[in-house]
């Protein structure tokens, strides 16, 4: 499913882009670290197949998950409609309250939108969740994604202390979604 969330992993991690990436097949995850407010975080950045066939064993990963990204392409109308469908997995598997950010990718290709920012938005509204457009290829907002979520998990933790002293504190898991299931690919079983 080819809406460019292993691009986006990649972008934000290794400052790399390909377009010979493969479908994520099962589940994939990087670590980064970095530093918010002089606080050492650890990233686990998980990345969840899309394809109908691997739905079961990723919806597995969404009940350890702080925060779970659900990705569209901007340019394939088929990968917004299924929001909807994402929504009730996050509703069904993932614990109450997990951080959901709705992406819109491949913001670089203008010319071939095929949903509206408004419409983005809009559905976000409906959800009461963030909408933010990015481009791997480009570097658009990827940076800002993952800063703005991890700042927003420390955020709510210092609200809401869990585990005390021997709690994990300063760990987070991103669970970064795909929002496509198509079982194919028309661009050859390229990622982005």
């Amino acid at each position: 499913s080819i809406v460019g969330k292993s691009c986006i992993i990649l972008r934000y991690i290794e400052n790399n882009f390909s377009t010979n990436l493969m479908n994520s097949i099962g589940v994939d995850f990087k670590l980064k670290n970095i530093e918010i407010d002089n606080k050492k975080i650890k990233l686990q950045i998980w990345d969840t197949a899309g394809q109908e066939r691997f739905r079961t064993i990723t919806t597995s990963y969404y009940k350890g998950a702080h925060a779970i990204l659900i990705c569209f392409d901007i340019t394939d109308r088929e990968s917004f409609e299924h929001i909807r469908n994402w929504m009730a997995d996050i509703d069904k598997f993932a614990k109450e309250g997990v951080l959901r950010i709705l992406v819109g990718n491949k913001c670089d290709l203008e010319h071939a939108r095929q949903v509206r920012k408004e419409e983005g938005n809009e559905i976000a509204n409906k959800y009461g969740i963030k909408y933010i457009e990015t481009s791997a290829k480009d570097t658009i907002n990827i940076e800002d994604l993952f800063i703005s979520t991890a700042k927003h998990l420390l955020s709510k933790q210092a609200n809401n202390p869990v585990g005390g002293k021997g709690s994990q504190s300063g760990k987070t898991g991103i669970d970064l979604m795909n929002n496509n299931d198509q079982e194919n690919s028309q661009n050859g079983g390229v990622c982005c």
